[in-house]
C-alpha cells in the first residue's frame, strides 16, 4: 500500500514554487489551500485564548473525543448556525478534517468497497487507496460547475458502500444548488430501501468545511439532512474552523452523524491519537460561544476573500474578451476560483509543446511566475485544462501584478 501511494501534486508544484523563492524569484503562489496569516491572521480572541488556555495548564491529554466544552459549544453553534441538532456524545473533535474523513473511511470502507466521489474532488483518491476501497470517480462537467448531479452518480450507487460530497468544493470553490442536492439525496434514499436486511447501507460523507465561506446572498448552503432529515442515519459531516476561522494550523476540526458510525470512528481515532491539541480545543470552544465576534471576524473574512476572488475572476473574463483561450466560473464560496487555460497545442517561446495541464502549469510558473493546480492533482484527466487557483496565500497586490505577467506569458505562446 504505501510503496503504491502517489504523493501529492500540490506539494511536488510547491516545493518547485519554493525552490524558485530561494533562489530570490518573486512568485504568486496561488496553490496551498492555506492562509498567509500576515495577510489572514485567526481571530484575536481565538489567538488570545489559546494562550491563556495554556498559561491556566491545559497541556496534558484531552479525552479522545475532544474536550466536553468544545462538544458542547459545537452541539449549540451547529443547531444555530445550521439548524442540525446533534448530542454532544454524536461529536468527535480531530486534528482538522484529515483524520476525521480517514476514520470515516476506516469505519465504514472495507477492502474492496465500492466509494463513489466525483471528480475533481480533494483526496478522495488518496483514502481510498489507503483503506483499500474500489474508487468510483464521477467526471463532473463545467457547464455545472463541476458539482455531481443525480445523473452524474445515479449509474454508480447500486452496491456501493459510500458517496462522498463537498460543498463549497474543493478545489473548484463551487457549490451544489438546492435541486442537484435533493435529487442526489433522494437517489440515496431509494437505493437504501431497495437493499436488503444486513445489507450494508449507502453512507453520504459530507465535507462541509468551507460552508461558512460562501458569497452573496444568491449563493446559499445546503447539507443533506435539513434537506432530506430521514437521511439523518446515513450521514457524516465532517466541519471545523481550520478554513472559515483562517486557522489552518490551530488543528481543531469536529464530525458530527450517527451514533453507531460516530462510536466506530471515536475507537479507531482513540488508538490513533489524532487529537486536536487541549489548549487549542478550550479556546476554541470558548470562542463559539462569542457570536458577536464570529459574525465581526467572518464579515472582514469574507470581505477580503471574495475581494481577491472577484479580481482573479474579472482579470480573466477581461483575457478572454481579449481573445485569449482562457475563462472562469464565477466564485461562489471557499477560497477558489476555477479557472480554464485551453493551451494544449501551443509552443512556447523555447519550441517546447505544451501537451497537457502539467506542462501548462509550469509554463505558467516560469513565464508569468504565477502558482496554479491543475484539476489532475484532483483525479481529474491531464488534458483537462482546467485549474485550481487559492487566494489565501496571496496579497490583493500580488494577485493584481500576476494578471500582468499572465498576459505577457500569453502573449508569447504560439
Amino acid at each position: 500500500m504505501a510503496q503504491n501511494l502517489i504523493g501529492s501534486e500540490i506539494i511536488k508544484v510547491a516545493g518547485e514554487v519554493n525552490s524558485m523563492i530561494a533562489r530570490g524569484e518573486q512568485i504568486c503562489n496561488l496553490t496551498i489551500g492555506d492562509f498567509d496569516p500576515s495577510i489572514y491572521p485567526i481571530p484575536q480572541e481565538l489567538k488570545e485564548g489559546i494562550t491563556q488556555a495554556y498559561n491556566e495548564g491545559h497541556t496534558n491529554y484531552p479525552p479522545a473525543n475532544g474536550v466536553a466544552v468544545l462538544r458542547q459549544a459545537v452541539v449549540a453553534f451547529t443547531e444555530d448556525k445550521l439548524g442540525l441538532k446533534y448530542p454532544e456524545n454524536d461529536i468527535l473533535v480531530a486534528g482538522g478534517s484529515r483524520p476525521l474523513i480517514y476514520a470515516t473511511y476506516l469505519a465504514l470502507v472495507d477492502p474492496g468497497d465500492k466509494v463513489v466521489f466525483p471528480t475533481p474532488s480533494w483526496n478522495n483518491n488518496h483514502y481510498c487507496h489507503l483503506s483499500g476501497a474500489t474508487p468510483v470517480m464521477v467526471e463532473t462537467r463545467a457547464e455545472n460547475n463541476f458539482m455531481p448531479t443525480a445523473a452524474d452518480v445515479a449509474p454508480h450507487l447500486k452496491g456501493a458502500t459510500m458517496l462522498a460530497l463537498c460543498s463549497p468544493l474543493n478545489p473548484t470553490g463551487t457549490m451544489f444548488s438546492k435541486k442537484d442536492l435533493q435529487e442526489i439525496c433522494d437517489l440515496v434514499i431509494e437505493e437504501n430501501k431497495s437493499r436488503k436486511e444486513g445489507e450494508k447501507p449507502l453512507y453520504i460523507l459530507y465535507d462541509q468545511i468551507y460552508w461558512m465561506l460562501t458569497f452573496g446572498p444568491e449563493h446559499k448552503h445546503y447539507d443533506p439532512v435539513n434537506l432530506r432529515p430521514e437521511l439523518r442515519d446515513y450521514v457524516v459531516y465532517i466541519d471545523g474552523i481550520s478554513k472559515s476561522f483562517a486557522a489552518t494550523g490551530v488543528r481543531v476540526g469536529y464530525a458530527y452523524g450517527p451514533t453507531i458510525v460516530m462510536d466506530k470512528m471515536k475507537a479507531i481515532l482513540g488508538h490513533v491519537g489524532a487529537w486536536a491539541p487541549k489548549a487549542e480545543q478550550i479556546a476554541t470552544a470558548r470562542y463559539l460561544k462569542q457570536p458577536e465576534q464570529v459574525y465581526s471576524f467572518m464579515h472582514e473574512l469574507k470581505h477580503k476573500i471574495q475581494r481577491s476572488l472577484n479580481v482573479l475572476y474579472k482579470g480573466f473574463k477581461d483575457l478572454k474578451e481579449q481573445g485569449f483561450a482562457v475563462d472562469a466560473i464565477e466564485p461562489m464560496g471557499a477560497i477558489y476560483l476555477s479557472v480554464k487555460m485551453d493551451l494544449a497545442g501551443k509552443t512556447t517561446p523555447n519550441g517546447d509543446l505544451l501537451q497537457t495541464s502539467k506542462d501548462i502549469t509550469f509554463y505558467i510558473l516560469s513565464e508569468a511566475k504565477l502558482a496554479i493546480v491543475p484539476f489532475s492533482a484532483f483525479g481529474s484527466a491531464p488534458d483537462l485544462n482546467w485549474f485550481r487557483l487559492s487566494v489565501g496565500g496571496a496579497s490583493l497586490e500580488e494577485i493584481e501584478n500576476s494578471l500582468g505577467r499572465l498576459r505577457t506569458a500569453l502573449e508569447k505562446l504560439k
